[in-house]
C-alpha cells in the first residue's frame, strides 16, 4: 500500500501527516509540483518486457512529457556477494540528497521504494508500490531508498539521452530519516 509520512526537517520524531489514501497522497504531493499517478498492476512484468506491457502508458507519458529516453531496470534479491556489494553501492549513491537538472519520472511495476522530497522545510517519504508513477520536478532536492534487498521493476523516463544524473548537496540529513527498512517494518 502506497503511504506518504511528512516530517518537520529538523525533526524526523514529529509526523505531520501519514496517509494511505491515494487522493490524499496525489494532492498533498501536488502542491509541490510532483505528479502522482495510479496505473494498473500486470502479473508477470520484467524489466525485458516492462516497456511493452506499459506501452500505451508509457506512450502518453513520453508524448506528453516530452521524454526522449525510456528504458526499464530491475533489481531482484540474491544471497550472491557480488550482487549484494553492487546493490549496497547503488543504495548508498541514492540514499544521498541530490536534484537533477531534469525530472526524476519512475513507474513502479513491482516492488517497491521510498523518494523522500526535501521542500519547504519539511521531508515527504513518498513509498511507491507496484502501480505508482512518481514524477518529482526537475531541481527539487530529494533522496531515494531501496532497502537492503531490493525487489523492484521500475519504468524510467529521461529528457537527455544520458539518464540518471544527480547533484549532490552534500548534506547529511538523510541519515536522520526512518530508512525503507524501517517504514515497511513498521507497516
Amino acid at each position: 500500500m502506497t503511504l506518504l509520512t511528512v516530517w518537520p526537517d529538523t525533526d524526523p520524531g514529529t509526523v505531520v501527516v501519514r496517509t494511505s489514501d491515494p487522493a490524499e497522497i496525489a494532492a498533498e504531493l501536488k502542491r509541490l509540483g510532483v505528479r502522482y499517478e495510479q496505473w494498473p498492476v500486470l502479473p508477470g512484468v520484467t524489466r525485458d518486457n516492462a516497456l511493452e506491457a506499459y506501452r500505451d502508458r508509457v506512450a502518453r507519458v513520453t508524448e506528453t512529457e516530452g521524454y526522449v529516453l525510456v528504458d526499464a531496470m530491475e533489481m531482484t534479491p540474491s544471497d550472491d556477494p557480488e550482487w549484494l556489494a553492487a546493490a549496497g553501492q547503488a543504495r548508498l549513491k541514492f540514499l544521498a540528497e541530490h536534484t537533477h537538472d531534469d525530472d526524476e519520472d519512475r513507474f513502479f511495476a513491482r516492488g517497491s521504494g521510498i523518494f523522500y522530497l526535501h521542500v519547504d522545510e519539511r521531508v515527504y517519504a513518498v513509498l511507491c508500490e507496484a502501480g505508482d508513477l512518481l514524477s518529482v520536478p526537475a531541481n527539487t532536492t530529494h533522496w531515494f531508498d531501496m532497502g537492503t534487498r531490493p525487489d523492484y521493476v521500475s519504468i524510467r523516463f529521461f529528457h537527455d539521452d544520458d539518464g540518471w544524473i544527480g547533484n549532490f548537496t552534500g548534506s547529511d540529513i538523510a541519515t536522520r530519516f526512518p530508512t525503507f527498512d524501517e517504514i515497511t517494518a513498521a507497516r
